[in-house]
């Protein structure tokens, strides 16, 4: 959830100036020049701005961009948002409107709201404003109850629509998407949720695996999401925090426990970074923030989308997807999921991932192929639906559809941890085997092998060479594999360990290998692909596809942790998100296994203790064990598709 991230997504505005030549007998003679794309919006669209009235009295800023055009109705897009609907000013417009040009050029009444409590709407803003499932009164109002309450307003005081209302959002307007929809007005027809937030907890934003999500959600919250006096527009430019050096682990090392960062860093100035990290585990806080258990009572068509390589919120789309297929039989239930960063889909061409090529521009697909016909089939009733699932595939770099996701053609299969580095699907046989390694919070495992003041997107599919040299972590990986291995769906890792501390993070990646003679990657220069020194090696790359930390003392239980027994065996086992790739023939499957992941997650002590609040001499060094004999088997579940 870093500042990249969380921004609104804006799309590049084209630059284009038409020049038409007309020809009458001998003589050419020009056209006027079409208007410049940052004019297109006010060329042909009306701005209007509103203070959308809600049941409890408070009143939502909300602008609105109608079509000049009038010769036929339009149906309204709306988006919901805490980042502000700036400019504000009815005679100040937005450069581009609606998710793409596609939707500007084929005309919407585009509508754009600040959502109670920010920039310019009245009321109290609450992180992830939790639902009310029975409403009592006028009082009781949640992001259900706005949404509405602003279309029933829409449809009364905008004229020339023509009654059904389309909403969609990425990241936190996601979650205001998905929360839009929760006993759906009756004139909203489709909904968008994109990387929304679902449940902070449970593997968005804030913690994975009980592990506190350090660098992103610091990095945000010392910028962003303050405490303001409103009504109040949105500062000219955000105040960016200092770091005094270029180089975050070094930064969040030095910083000590993560109550510093607050008391002395921030010095309490963002109660909502305080929330985040005084909420250890799955306490009613976060419980009552999951928005998964309400999404009920939807009448709406609805495309939930996300990003194999979403840093920020991989989570939410999947949990949001499978509550609405459960809750909503019947109703069109679609997942889309390419192979983008958060949000890269609206704001990128999707070709590559750092060194990684996908050897197609899949956003540009999505936006004209998927996105585009969804909307348009069920604000407009043109074109046809979507099939249940349409998931782009890493490794072939191909889209595939799915009657189900993930595919019921998938069996369940383990890849066991062997003597001297192996990794195989065949159960171990050895009566006796144990690997270990020192974890020490000194000298934590890195996350990149470069040096970087914030999280890059592109980790996620990074070279992990630089951590297979490293002593404190270990290594598993298949032979050269003789045919194509697809994998399509979770990954469950079920570790049995033992601790020489009272707890312990144990983070597992999964990892495609290519072949040594690979050839290496063309650099760019200038726009135009050349082979230059030093060209990238990609020769036994090990690109990561998966990679997800479980602290120890939640094995058992979210709510109630509980310390290892030194020494001890005992199983921790957990569930990754998704994946959908091919390790093609002659690649290796590998898996890492390692104890810390640092500054992506904060610093386990390795004993049992309050981590925000630790001392320091409660970070220990301990030596963790991973067991590997045919009785005491550590392994990893994958999905695999069959050839």
């Amino acid at each position: 959830m870093n500042s990249i991230a969380k921004t609104v997504y804006r799309r590049a505005a084209e630059s284009f100036v038409g020049l038409a030549v007309m020809i009458s007998g001998a003589a050419a003679q020009e056209k006027a020049p079409q208007p410049p794309a940052e004019d297109y919006v006010k060329a042909h669209y009306t701005k209007y701005e509103y203070r959308i009235p809600m049941r409890d009295g408070k009143k939502l800023f909300t602008s609105v961009y109608v079509p000049k055009d009038q010769t036929q109705p339009y149906p309204f897009l709306m988006t919901r948002t805490p980042y502000s609907v700036a400019p504000y000013g009815e005679d100040q417009y937005r450069k581009s409107v609606g998710p793409s040009d596609e939707f500007e050029k084929a005309g919407y009444i585009f509508v754009y709201q600040d959502v109670r409590g920010r920039y310019l709407s009245e009321g109290e803003f609450q992180e992830m404003h939790p639902h009310i499932d029975v409403k009592k009164s006028a009082q009781d109002v949640d992001e259900s109850s706005d949404t509405y309450d602003t279309i029933e307003y829409l449809l009364k005081h905008v004229p020339n629509n023509n009654g059904k209302v389309g909403v969609w959002g990425i990241s936190y307007p996601g979650f205001y998407t998905s929360a839009s929809i929760i006993d759906s007005h009756p004139a909203l027809k489709a909904a968008s949720p994109q990387a929304p937030m679902t449940d902070l907890f449970m593997g968005d934003d804030s913690y994975h695996g009980g592990a506190f999500m350090l660098s992103a959600n610091f990095g945000f919250y010392s910028t962003f999401f303050k405490p303001f006096d409103h009504p109040a527009p949105p500062p000219k430019s955000p105040s960016q925090f200092d770091f005094g050096t270029p180089d975050s682990y070094d930064f969040y090392l030095k910083a000590g426990p993560i109550s510093n960062l607050d008391h002395l860093y921030l010095k309490g100035s963002n109660p909502l970074f305080t929330d985040q990290v005084s909420h250890t585990t799955y306490d009613a806080y976060w419980k009552m923030r999951d928005l998964a258990p309400h999404l009920r009572n939807i009448k709406c068509a609805v495309m939930t989308v996300g990003g194999w390589f979403d840093a920020e919120d991989l989570s939410g789309p999947f949990s949001t997807y499978y509550s609405i297929e459960k809750n909503n039989p019947g109703i069109p239930n679609t997942l889309v999921i390419g192979p983008w960063v958060h949000g890269g889909w609206a704001r990128s061409d999707g070709d590559h991932l750092g060194d990684v090529e996908f050897n197609a521009k899949t956003s540009q697909f999505f936006r004209q192929q998927i996105q585009f016909p969804f909307f348009e089939f069920y604000l407009k009733d043109k074109g046809g639906a979507l099939p249940e699932a349409y998931a782009f595939e890493t490794g072939t770099n191909v889209w595939r559809k799915y009657e189900t996701w993930p595919p019921k053609q998938a069996v369940a299969k383990a890849l066991y941890f062997h003597a001297n580095g192996l990794l195989s699907f065949d159960r171990p046989t050895e009566a006796d085997g144990v690997d270990e390694y020192l974890s020490d919070p000194a000298h934590p495992v890195p996350f990149v092998g470069y040096i970087t003041d914030d999280v890059p997107q592109r980790y996620m599919v990074d070279d992990q060479r630089f951590a297979a040299q490293r002593p404190d972590v270990l290594v598993y990986q298949t032979e050269p594999l003789e045919e194509d291995v697809t994998i399509s769906g979770p990954i469950a890792p079920k570790l049995l360990i033992s601790s020489s501390g009272t707890d312990s993070d144990f983070v597992v990646k999964l990892i495609d290998v290519y072949p040594s003679d690979y050839p290496d990657k063309a650099v760019s220069s200038e726009g135009k692909r050349v082979l230059a020194a030093p060209a990238i090696r990609m020769g036994g790359y090990q690109q990561l596809l998966r990679g997800e930390p479980m602290r120890a003392k939640f094995r058992k239980s979210w709510e109630k942790p509980e310390p290892l027994q030194p020494g001890a065996a005992t199983e921790v086992d957990f569930t990754m998100p998704d994946v959908n790739h091919t390790f093609r023939q002659g690649h290796r499957i590998m898996v890492q296994v390692q104890s810390s992941w640092f500054p992506l997650i904060d610093l386990n002590p390795q004993t049992f203790a309050d981590i925000p609040n630790a001392k320091p001499e409660d970070f220990k060094k301990a030596t963790q064990r991973i067991f590997r004999s045919k009785v005491r088997a550590s392994e990893v579940e994958v999905m695999v598709m069959p050839r």
